[in-house]
């Protein structure tokens, strides 16, 4: 058992820091977020849930009334001097109750209005602002931690703004009113009171303190097991390639083992408390009846606004509003620990829409062209296959250059983390219409370069010049509309298999999507699926061969008809025989174009114009193919390695 002990301690001080507490301001963040959704709708529902809340504390105040007419028509014996006033008190009683229950009824439907209206809001808010953070924040977070903010951490909101911060409202406001009653008709007991409050607030401060740490923790486990589990499903064949069943099994214990010791000390320490104040609120109950009994007795003079003597009217009230201000505690101590998930939920979510955008201080952009027989350019809105980068000068002017396709490195270094170069003065060419290709070992820096072409990073020194015009200088959007990439890692959507061909030109029509898969020798196999092009893909195209997804993720990029392709290991997942094909089609794609070829079949890249050679991030050989068998360097090595591979 103390083996035990030790390691669920051990499991709890593995949790990332970031979970202890929530910082202050994300609670007045989070409300100023929901008036900016509901500017109206939220402070005509606070004032429902006010006026239900002093309505719930006005019952102390007829009781007394009543009371005291009961009591003096017993002193009098006449009690028909006192009926009518009686029947106007509960009258006026009624009315309030029933304004409560309109107030009660609209509020818990414009709640739920707010709440599932807000959740939707802040989604998209956080699905939009996803699509602007860089590629560097999904290379360095994990899939599943960020699908957590839409799942886990939004269920905490959703408990917060609904539950919580209604009941908490209703009880401050509830706990406020009855205190003011409570001064105002006896100084003496309501100082009672007070000392009940005082050991009621030090009995929940003690005890949330200690819940509320595990329940924060609770939120960042749950998130790393989400993250956990999108690993294991998506390496699932890997695992049981290798049979590591039994190893995947352990992990999640591990990682299931801290929810669990998160959420049974958050919980046993929460479940504590209601018993606890409830009890406090009995020994108040107890002590303000023996009190005030005893004041009646000894006829103590009463200190109190009112003025009015100690009476029965007084204490059977007090008595009730004890059991009232006992319960609105134990209702807003109820709430706490919700209140703090649904915060710490808060602050990830705001975390996320913190996160710096991609920066583009781009002002060229890319527009359809038309070119006369002189060779000048004109800005036109429909397709003309001609592009032309437009620059809007400080004078006012515009000035337009062809997009031709030439791209030059000059010097450039690059890091992914400032500590840490990856890429030394790299400096290379390609004219319009020429194919360079990259070779080299694994880490070398191939995908790297390809990487800053389409800017997904920045490079810390150097230029990278796209037909004359430095690519900072080009909006991303546009700069990227000009590329065509092909991945080695391909993804499809969810939809058919035209909807992805279309992915690469949402304008495209049906004949030129079906056009590109021709280009790409998809066509064939597409027409032998059970629904053709209409065949409907699901799991990223879990019903498809990895070749054929790869053909599909090349005809997405032909029906693009970029000027400039990237081709990431296009062919790597493709058979020999496939690869005949679909060298054909991409011959034909490559035709007219700028190419950046990445291969590690040298067959792919033996007609390129240019052959880069990199290691360790640096361009050791350059030349084409015949030129660098000649010098019989790592090119040569490479290449001879592969026909003895063969």
């Amino acid at each position: 058992m103390a083996t035990n002990k030790k390691k669920d301690t051990a499991a709890a001080r593995s949790t990332t820091a970031r979970g202890q507490r929530a910082p202050r301001g994300v609670l007045r963040r989070l409300i100023r977020t929901l008036f900016e959704f509901y500017p109206v709708l939220l402070p005509v529902t606070m004032v429902c849930i006010v006026i239900n809340a002093i309505v719930t504390a006005a019952p102390a105040v007829f009781l007394q009334n009543v009371i005291a007419l009961v009591d003096e028509s017993y002193k009098s014996g006449d009690w028909s001097s006192v009926s009518g006033q009686i029947l106007t008190y509960v009258t006026v009683l009624v009315v309030l109750y029933v304004f409560s229950l309109i107030a009660g009824t609209f509020y818990t439907q414009m709640m739920a209005i707010i709440t599932q209206g807000s959740l939707k809001k802040l989604r998209e808010k956080m699905f939009n602002h996803m699509q602007d953070l860089p590629i560097k924040y999904f290379d360095t977070n994990g899939h599943g931690d960020i699908m957590s903010y839409y799942t886990n951490d939004v269920d905490t909101l959703r408990q917060l703004i609904s539950q919580s911060l209604p009941q908490m409202t209703i009880s401050g406001i509830t706990l406020f009113v009855v205190f003011c009653i409570m001064i105002y008709y006896s100084a003496i007991l309501a100082l009672l009171i007070v000392a009940g409050v005082i050991c009621m607030t030090l009995a929940a401060r003690a005890i949330t303190n200690r819940s509320s740490k595990f329940f924060l923790r609770q939120q960042v486990t749950i998130a790393r097991a989400e993250a956990f589990m999108e690993e294991m499903m998506t390496g699932q064949k890997v695992i049981k390639v290798f049979c590591h069943e039994d190893t995947a099994k352990k992990d999640f214990d591990k990682v299931n083992g801290e929810i669990f010791y998160n959420a049974r000390n958050g919980n046993r320490f929460a479940n504590i408390l209601m018993p606890l104040l409830g009890n406090i609120g009995n020994v108040m109950y107890v002590v303000v009846a023996l009190v005030g009994g005893a004041l009646l007795l000894t006829d103590v003079p009463n200190i109190s606004i009112s003025g009015a003597a100690f009476s029965i009217s007084i204490v059977v009230p007090f008595l009730n509003m004890t059991k009232q201000f006992a319960g609105a505690i134990g209702q807003v101590s109820n709430q706490i620990n919700m209140v703090i998930m649904g915060l710490a939920g808060a602050h990830r979510i705001f975390a996320l829409l913190d996160e710096e955008p991609e920066s583009d201080k781009g002002k060229v952009t890319l527009v359809n062209a038309r070119e006369d027989k002189d060779g000048n350019l004109s800005e036109c809105k429909e397709r003309t296959h001609v592009w032309a980068w437009k620059e809007v000068k400080e004078d006012g002017s515009v000035a337009y250059t062809k997009l031709k396709g030439d791209v030059r490195f000059f010097d450039v270094n690059f890091g992914y983390t400032p500590e840490k170069t990856v890429l030394h003065d790299i400096s290379l060419y390609a004219k319009p219409g020429q194919k360079l290709a990259f070779v080299g070992s694994t880490g070398a820096g191939k995908t790297t370069i390809t990487n800053l072409i389409n800017r997904f990073y920045d490079i810390n020194e150097g230029e990278i010049c796209y037909d004359g015009i430095d690519i900072n200088d080009i909006k991303k959007d546009d700069l990227r509309h000009s590329l065509g990439i092909v991945l080695q890692d391909t993804n499809l959507f969810t939809g058919t298999v035209m909807e992805n061909i279309r992915y690469g030109n949402l304008e495209a029509s049906d004949e030129e999507c079906i056009e590109a898969a021709r280009l790409a020798g998809a066509d064939d196999f597409i027409r032998r699926l059970p629904q053709g092009y209409n065949t409907m893909l699901t799991g990223n195209g879990a019903n498809l061969s990895q070749g054929q997804r790869q053909l599909l993720a090349i005809a997405r990029a032909a029906v693009a008809d970029p000027p400039v392709m990237i081709l990431d290991e296009a062919t790597s997942s493709i058979d020999t025989r496939t690869e005949a094909i679909v060298q054909r089609g991409m011959d034909a794609l490559m035709q007219g174009r700028t190419v950046f070829v990445i291969a590690h079949r040298l067959s792919t890249v033996q007609n390129s114009n240019a052959i880069m050679v990199l290691d360790h991030g640096r361009i050791i050989e350059r030349g084409t193919h015949e030129d660098l068998l000649k010098l019989k360097g790592t090119y040569y090595q490479l290449y001879t390695g592969a026909l003895e591979l063969d």
